[in-house]
């Protein structure tokens, strides 16, 4: 039996377990969790380290570099996100809604955990804890794949997890990390329907369609983030600065990072805009309006505009008005984050209304489209699909229902 099979095996056993846990069952384990994270800290950046090494060997780029390094600090913050978990309201068991039928059925819709999750990601270790306290929280037991970068990182993530899980009354079969990261096995994974009830993907555009165009298991999709800002012309100089700035600089390797810029062609403050950028190191990707005025931006191509850099770069073009930044952004955005910054309510509303995309932002950085920030909790992803999740996915996201119905001895004539 292959490392899949026998995995998922055990996991789909452990989900039945797991959906019979309490809250305080649950957020026992995750206070064991936390605090065997601090515990093990020295020996998690240890592995850590050694897949920084490779990492630099093998020329990955900065941003990758930076999602792939793990601090004293990041794993405090980790644990931290953990004993939030702790804090918030348990989903399962809740009333969604409840009625009574006129043959005097009463029928309540409550809510239940998914069963088995598959979480698929790239090289971003802290997603290992976050997936899997997500998914034992809400009652799911969960299989963590993450990319050969992150592997020695991975496991020792895991490794202390399942070790605060024996002490828990939480099965430690209910997680579970793939080691095995051939493309072979990744396949094989994206159509276990037997063993998995859900494919949740998190990384670049290429892992994300290859999950959608292999998986036969329903997959939750991420997407990447293409973010756009919208300079109106009534924006305040200071505020749409500002946002810019934070957007693009404050993390640039993350999905939420501000990707391109749209600014209203008579806003009267586009060269302090410009100078900036320049003054933030910002490499800027601009239309020919920006290139022949500015000699420090590069005239954008076509592929500018749809590009998640992750990185400090930037495309940015002058548009006429608010309806043209519609356009452009339901062209090339992702459906992710998509900020107006605007003193004129009419035209957020128009933005509000005209942009297909999981969240809008009027005067705020699009930096907030994060489960911590919204008040999840530590979130499993970003959801830009229209259907069962949208946006920061937190508990609720990791659900489904199911309906009880009582009766008093009643037959269907």
């Amino acid at each position: 039996m292959s490392e899949l099979v026998q995995k998922a095996s055990l996991l789909k056993q452990a989900s039945f377990d797991m959906a019979t846990k309490s809250t305080e069952e649950k957020n026992e384990a995750l206070l064991l969790i936390a605090d065997a994270l601090i515990e093990k800290t020295a020996d998690i950046l240890n592995a850590n380290e050694q897949d920084m090494v490779s990492g630099r060997a093998a020329g990955f780029t900065e941003s990758l570099l930076d999602r792939l390094q793990l601090t004293e600090a990041r794993i405090a913050q980790i644990a931290g996100a953990v004993r939030q978990l702790t804090e918030l309201s348990d989903p399962i068991g809740e009333t969604v809604e409840s009625w009574t039928t006129e043959h005097d059925l009463e029928i309540e819709t409550i809510r239940v955990p998914l069963g088995v999750v598959g979480m698929v990601y790239e090289a971003r270790p802290n997603v290992t804890v976050d997936a899997a306290t997500l998914c034992l929280k809400a009652g799911n037991a969960v299989l963590l794949r993450g990319s050969t970068s992150a592997l020695h990182s991975n496991k020792a993530l895991v490794t202390v997890m399942k070790e605060a899980l024996e002490a828990s009354p939480i099965p430690t079969d209910a997680l579970q990390l793939l080691e095995d990261t051939s493309r072979e096995t990744a396949s094989e994974m994206f159509k276990l329907n037997k063993y998995l009830d859900v494919l949740i993907p998190r990384g670049g555009a290429g892992l994300i369609q290859s999950v959608i165009t292999q998986a036969t298991v329903p997959v939750l999709e991420t997407g990447v983030g293409n973010c756009h800002i919208f300079i109106d012309e009534s924006a305040e100089k200071d505020m749409a600065i500002d946002i810019v700035i934070n957007a693009k600089t404050h993390r640039p390797s993350v999905c939420n990072a501000a990707e391109s810029l749209l600014v209203h062609e008579n806003w009267p403050y586009q060269n302090e805009l410009l100078n900036a950028l320049k003054q933030a190191d910002v490499e800027v990707h601009g239309d020919a309006l920006l290139a022949n005025k500015y000699d420090f931006v590069t005239l954008a191509s076509e592929d500018d505009w749809g590009q998640e850099y992750l990185s400090m770069t930037l495309s940015a073009k002058i548009v006429k008005d608010t309806r043209e930044a519609i356009s452009h952004i339901n062209q090339y955005g992702t459906k992710h984050s998509e900020a107006i910054v605007t003193e004129n309510n009419n035209n957020a509303n128009l933005f509000f209304r005209g942009i297909d995309a999981a969240v809008l932002y009027h005067n705020a950085s699009t930096r907030f489209t994060d489960g911590e920030q919204f008040g999840y909790g530590a979130e499993i992803g970003i959801s830009t699909q229209k259907l069962h999740a949208r946006g920061p996915m937190g508990l609720n996201a990791i659900t489904t229902v199911k309906s009880l119905v009582r009766g008093t001895g009643q037959i269907r004539s």
